[in-house]
């Protein structure tokens, strides 16, 4: 399954009491496919340094690289065309398209904006992150 995570989930992906702890686990075990494009990365880097300080980004950075070196399961891709989906937030486009491009399952947000893609025909969905957790990662 290929996942497109927004910043507002990978911020709080690696807290020590952080509730997306299955969703980390499922990355760091190479169970998901994550794909990133560098907006993304620049994106997540801006944004987790903002909050959290360079160190946290640091960290956000190695276990990216840990996945991709141990599983492979970070799919990078470089969009060429812009499908500006996302008419409420434009900014947001970087993960849509994304999303599209890679194939992506699943767009995982508490974006709101994002909610446009829902019906639209594209093969990526949004879902909270809580959501796709109980869906698809905690067994029964």
């Amino acid at each position: 399954m290929i996942v497109v995570v927004d910043t507002n989930v990978v911020v709080q992906l690696f807290g020590k009491a952080s509730p997306y702890r299955p969703l980390r686990n499922a990355l760091r075990d190479g169970t998901l496919v994550m794909a990133l494009s560098t907006p993304i990365l620049l994106e997540y880097e801006e944004v987790v340094c903002r909050y959290a300080g360079r160190t946290r980004w640091q960290d956000v950075e190695r276990f990216l690289e840990l996945i991709s070196a141990l599983h492979g399961t970070i799919r990078l891709v470089a969009p060429t065309f812009r499908f500006r989906s996302i008419t409420g937030d434009p900014d947001d486009d970087v993960f849509a398209d994304c999303a599209i491009v890679s194939n992506a399952d699943w767009i995982i947000t508490h974006d709101h904006h994002f909610d446009v893609m829902r019906g639209a025909g594209y093969k990526a969905q949004p879902i909270a992150p809580e959501a796709f957790t109980e869906r698809f990662l905690i067994q029964v």
